[in-house]
């Protein structure tokens, strides 16, 4: 069942264009539309790559489809894409919502922190858990994460956001690169001193059932990647072939020119120590 978005409250920054609105659920939501300047498949990889990421336990936003009615776009006129020179209204339809994260007072959501406080930050350790899923998936787009805390806290907490460009944005293919998917900032690396740092998230990636997989991505509206469940199908078989190489995409990070990782301390390059679980693989599932 859709969420009916019932108001638009703002826009939000970014090349997708979204817009802050609120639900009928009484919850807010970033929502994104097919009709965004990036792809329409950006939809549906926010919406796998973040149910994936979840599944191994990561602080990602709660994700809903979301129904944009043909009145209240009508209604509302902010609810257009800027497409170069001219605009474009927004899709009716169904669309990718992102539980918002934190309230809407200032200083209650940051997306950057200065380097003290990102030290700081209550789980740092789960930006290397996800790494894991921005390599299995390859997220083609630097790591993006906004911070946020409650009123009199002192810290802040990251949850991981934007998950468009995995699986390349809308081609669907896994072109994998070191550098790729990786947070801008080493200090959220600083403290990973070997394969013990990556965990559990590690494991549970090489490990996740391929009936897990498959029921993720039947989540996925297929307007959202043009209507051929075939593609999907192919992502899914191309992904549950990738379970086994995460840690070869790491060791390439390792080795980059970032030097991400000056506390690592193990040696051997853990490639080939993963353990794959005994996995039911699903074909001819669609």
């Amino acid at each position: 069942m859709a969420v009916t978005a019932v108001q638009q409250i703002r826009r939000m920054r970014g090349g997708a264009q979204g817009h802050l609105m609120l639900g009928s659920d009484d919850h807010l939501y970033v929502v994104k539309f097919q009709n965004n300047p990036q792809h329409l498949r950006v939809l549906a990889n926010e919406l796998f790559a973040t149910r994936l990421a979840e599944a191994v336990g990561l602080s990602v936003p709660a994700t809903e489809v979301v129904e944009v009615s043909e009145w209240l776009i009508e209604n509302t006129p902010d609810l257009h894409i800027d497409m170069g020179r001219k605009q474009e209204r927004c899709r009716a339809g169904l669309q990718f919502g992102s539980r918002y994260v934190g309230g809407l007072m200032p200083g209650q959501v940051v997306d950057y922190l200065p380097e003290e406080q990102l030290g700081e930050v209550r789980n740092l350790g789960e930006f290397a858990g996800m790494l894991v899923v921005d390599k299995w998936t390859c997220n083609s787009n630097g790591r993006q994460a906004v911070f946020h805390r409650k009123p009199r806290e002192k810290r802040y907490a990251a949850t991981f956001v934007d998950q468009g460009y995995c699986f390349h944005a809308g081609e669907w293919s896994f072109p994998d690169a070191p550098l790729r998917g990786v947070y801008a900032r080493n200090r959220v690396y600083a403290d990973v001193t070997g394969w013990a740092s990556f965990e559990p998230w590690l494991g549970r990636v090489e490990n996740l059932e391929a009936d897990i997989v498959w029921k993720i991505a039947e989540t996925v509206p297929p307007i959202w990647y043009g209507g051929d469940m075939r593609d999907m199908e192919r992502l899914v078989v191309a992904l549950l072939a990738r379970q086994g190489q995460v840690r070869e995409w790491i060791v390439q990070f390792r080795e980059s020119t970032r030097e991400p990782f000056p506390k690592w301390v193990e040696m051997g390059t853990g490639v080939g120590e993963g353990r794959l679980g005994e996995r039911k693989r699903v074909e001819n599932k669609w």
